[in-house]
């Protein structure tokens, strides 16, 4: 007998993320910080929002140094942290990615750097790619003082440096609590690299990470 559970994941994993596109977003590669982030050694914790969480946690699972990378939800409550609710639009959470990282092999500012040269689009307002709705917003949480300012600084720099037509929107939202996402959406470009949407959209982007930042890619995907 198939569970009524087994259908509701497979309901999920064709709906969300939405549809696959013809191709992948245009790359723009953004400057290096002018201000770097000044971390005290040991594993630090950061959170991003970008659209769909598989890409988010795609690229930053390449990336040298990052020891964790996991998918869920932030900006909402405890009680509306599922994806069933999240898609209703209406719960204040995004989609977003927790990472751990050894800020002695990359920075904060790095993660920044490549955050929004191959995962994000900060123009995009309250969407991502062909994913819309307040959930797909592009948003930065700083787990400290020093990821603020670092943030801050570099949104600046960024809104400076005009490299895309429409203006930055990105926001720095404060940490209130980041909850999982179910088990599969954890690891999800790992377990499904023939998925429709990963070729579409995300593909390219761990792609771009490989051409673009050589010393900070790594070929293997660190897990969740």
């Amino acid at each position: 007998m198939i569970r009524p559970a087994f259908f509701a994941i497979l309901f999920a994993l064709a709906a969300t993320c939405h549809q696959p596109a013809a191709a992948a977003e245009r790359v723009v590669l953004a400057p290096a910080a002018v201000r770097e982030a000044n971390e005290a050694a040991g594993l630090k914790t950061a959170v991003f929002a970008g659209g769909c969480f598989w890409g988010v946690e795609g690229v930053f699972s390449h990336v040298a140094g990052v020891t964790s990378a996991v998918t869920g939800y932030h900006g909402g409550t405890r009680a509306t942290a599922s994806y069933d609710r999240v898609s209703q639009h209406t719960t204040g959470h995004a989609e977003a990615v927790r990472i751990t990282y050894d800020p002695a092999k990359i920075r904060y500012d790095q993660l920044l750097r490549i955050f929004f040269s191959v995962i994000a689009d900060p123009t995009q307002l309250n969407r991502q790619g062909p994913d819309e709705g307040p959930q797909y917003r592009s948003a930065l949480v700083p787990m400290n003082e020093e990821q603020r300012l670092t943030a801050a600084a570099f949104l600046a720099q960024l809104s400076a440096a005009h490299l895309w037509r429409a203006p930055v929107v990105t926001r720095i939202e404060p940490y209130l609590r980041f909850y999982p996402a179910e088990d599969y959406h954890q690891d999800f470009m790992a377990n499904n690299p023939r998925h429709s949407y990963i070729l579409a959209w995300d593909a390219a982007k761990v792609e771009a990470l490989r051409r673009l930042f050589p010393a900070q890619y790594k070929a293997s995907f660190t897990p969740g």
